[in-house]
């Protein structure tokens, strides 16, 4: 036994690695990719996704974390434009039912914005959320059993941060019914709809948010968004070096 325990320290040990700072430059590359993120609405161009380099960034997207190591998250690759047209018509409806939910005064705005590029991108993925991989519950769902959908966030998030790292643009469209997307692709009940992408070369994009340039909303200071210990303790210095 004494024997086992040993063996098995020894190769836990040699599964750990040197976990140190990246350098300036790696860092730099980093928070470029983060801070030049957008979300593409418009600005796609015609060509394809080469499939070594949509592997590349689906593979991203599947080291994402997820709570227990569930993930629970499946990759839908859509190019057929039947159904992309369907995905389209789901979205006209769903928007002018947004768009009846909105103030008067908002309305005209709302019209201006390109808020898809369902049938401009060449591609367009669907990612789910299997909320029963590995067991009904699984580690560290039985108090929140909302961290599969969470975890399946965070691999859009590596999605979307390595296809910008690529060139690729990604836009993320909201305004679709779940129910309608499972009638067009197929999706069993019991899987969870939590992104539909728009995917493709961009040749350039807005230097910041397109929301924000056509004044439909404003970055928030971050300084309003730090407590300390309890909810509405505001920091004391939070801007960053």
């Amino acid at each position: 036994m004494a024997a086992d325990a040993a063996e098995k320290k020894d190769e836990l040990q040699e599964a750990l690695a040197p976990a140190s700072a990246f350098s300036e430059a790696e860092r730099a590359a980093i928070y470029r990719v983060i801070h030049t993120r957008r979300d593409v609405r418009d600005e796609f161009l015609p060509g394809d996704v080469p499939r070594e380099v949509l592997l590349r960034i689906l593979d991203a997207a599947h080291h994402a974390p997820s709570v227990g190591f569930m993930q629970p998250w499946n990759f839908i690759v859509i190019r057929d434009i039947e159904k992309r047209r369907a995905a389209y018509a789901a979205f006209r409806r769903a928007c002018e039912a947004e768009e009846q939910a909105l103030e008067p005064e908002q309305r005209s705005l709302y019209r201006s914005l390109k808020l898809q590029g369902i049938i401009k991108a060449p591609l367009n993925i669907c990612v789910t959320c299997d909320r029963a991989r590995f067991g009904a519950t699984g580690l560290g769902r039985t108090q929140q059993p909302d961290t599969d959908i969470l975890s399946t966030a965070c691999a859009v998030q590596n999605l979307w941060l390595a296809a910008r790292a690529e060139g690729v643009g990604v836009g993320w469209v909201s305004i679709l019914r779940e129910a309608e997307l499972r009638n067009i692709f197929n999706i069993p009940n019991e899987i969870a709809v939590v992104a539909y992408l728009c995917v493709g070369y961009v040749a350039q994009a807005y230097k910041s948010p397109e929301l924000e340039v056509k004044r439909w909303a404003s970055r928030l200071p971050l300084e309003n968004l730090i407590f300390e210990d309890s909810w509405g303790k505001l920091a004391e210095s939070t801007t960053p070096p």
